[in-house]
């Protein structure tokens, strides 16, 4: 289950590009709370919260109360914007939960017991086709992340969605076919030492004009 974070934000007066300038001004970033059929409220986050949140990872898929004059909002980050060139955040979009909302979400994907792996012991190579697994699913129950067991694979054996036990009321967004995550790939065979093994020793390669050095000596 995801975890959820609470973060303390203010109404926005005012709307437009010289506001939102005003807003990071003064460390905060314009932000808005829109969906469960309530109109959208502006507001302003901390710009140092706010970063700790998205820099912690997994943002997309932390719940957060947000509490706007005394009132709790419950949120789930849907955007965020950064400034191209200077890389600060320059605004936030939260989608509103309400107690049916279904959202959309990626789902982390951690690939576990490695040593377990005969494949990967006899030299093979963990091949991570994705990282991440996106799925839809009640807002108030987000899987943290997802594990895929390796024990037991061998060399050219390959890991498909279907192997991930989903919890209950979570369900794959790709329907028509069966998501590959990773495979275990042969190992790749240097030839570098047999090239080192067959090239002739430094003083046995001839050197142009020897053959004619040593018959004109003779």
């Amino acid at each position: 289950m995801s975890t959820t974070h609470e973060l303390k934000a203010q109404v926005r007066e005012r709307v437009g590009k010289g506001a939102a300038r005003e807003l990071r001004r003064n460390s905060m970033v314009p932000a808005v709370i829109y969906g469960d059929n309530k109109d959208p409220l502006t507001i302003a986050v901390p710009y140092k919260e706010l970063s700790m949140l998205i820099n912690a990872g997994g943002f997309s898929n932390t719940i957060l109360e947000v509490e706007v004059d005394g009132t709790k909002h419950r949120v789930l980050p849907k955007d965020y914007q950064r400034e191209p060139v200077r890389d600060f955040f320059t605004h936030v979009d939260f989608l509103r939960i309400g107690r049916n909302t279904r959202v959309t979400v990626e789902i982390p994907v951690h690939y576990i017991n490695e040593d377990d792996c005969p494949g990967i012991r006899k030299g093979g190579v963990l091949n991570v086709v994705r990282h991440h697994l996106e799925v839809t699913c009640s807002a108030n129950a987000i899987p943290e992340y997802f594990e895929i067991d390796l024990t037991g694979l061998g060399i050219e054996d390959v890991v498909h969605a279907s192997r991930i036990a989903l919890p209950e009321g979570v369900k794959l967004t790709v329907t028509d076919r069966d998501p590959t995550m990773c495979s275990i790939a042969p190992p790749t065979v240097s030839t570098a030492a047999g090239d080192a093994e067959e090239a002739p020793a430094a003083d046995e390669v001839p050197v142009a004009g020897d053959e004619e050095a040593e018959e004109g000596g003779e």
